[in-house]
């Protein structure tokens, strides 16, 4: 079922409500402004890699655009449709690292000459209720999203080319760089480092330039003139 927040952000970047929702090259696009498709993905990039694909391979400029919770408030009802009891901000938020857990799955799409990649931070209330209505006994933190709702959008950044992906990081003051680096300069586990290194490789914003023990090392690529 579409929640609140796809219909929102769909309806954002469409200029009127007929540009919404369009039948186009064999497929439903959530937007069509002029000559651009527009791709409203919350879920994971890995479930339209084969569409954008497709609509890229037939020469159509597409935007996917992967929005990231910067904050969110939680609103429990008594019951399904029910009544409001209680609101409380969500500790949990997304950031611009936690983008690469899923470009991992986009190493084949992007970039592309056609293809901008919009990563918006929004603001959104995620509206629960209690229990599944199977179990005997629920836990305390058993529910169900009936909704999330878009409050706003905080920023947006918008990534063309292989070496806009640092936008979304800290490059290593060490060049070349190994993994261990990368984690030490982001402040993460060397496991999301490599995941990061990965999608930079793959996706052409370094290259590996030799290793350091069993580590491979890797130097940012120059961006080449326009």
């Amino acid at each position: 079922m579409e929640t609140s927040l796809h219909r929102e952000l769909k309806q954002r970047y469409a200029k009127s409500p007929d540009q919404c929702e369009v039948q186009l090259a064999g497929f439903r696009i959530d937007a069509v402004v002029g000559e651009t498709m527009y791709q409203i993905q919350h879920g994971s990039l890995a479930a339209i890699r084969s569409k954008i694909q497709k609509l890229l391979a037939a020469d159509h400029q597409v935007v996917v655009v992967k929005p990231l919770i910067a904050q969110k408030v939680l609103v429990k009802l008594d019951k399904k449709d029910g009544e409001v009891i209680s609101r409380r901000k969500s500790p949990k938020q997304e950031t611009d690292l936690d983008l690469f857990h899923e470009l991992i799955f986009f190493t084949q799409v992007f970039p592309h000459e056609n293809l901008t990649l919009e990563v918006a931070h929004v603001h959104v209330e995620e509206w629960r209720y209690p229990g599944h209505g199977r179990r005997r006994r629920r836990r305390k933190n058993d529910f169900q999203v009936q909704d999330q709702k878009l409050v706003s959008i905080e920023k947006k950044q918008r990534l063309r080319a292989a070496d806009d992906l640092w936008k979304l990081i800290r490059r290593p003051r060490k060049s070349p760089f190994h993994t261990g680096h990368l984690a030490e300069r982001l402040d993460v586990p060397r496991w999301i480092a490599q995941r990061i290194a990965y999608c930079l490789r793959e996706m052409g914003a370094v290259d590996v330039v030799g290793k350091d023990g069993n580590a491979h090392l890797y130097k940012a690529r120059k961006r080449r003139a326009t």
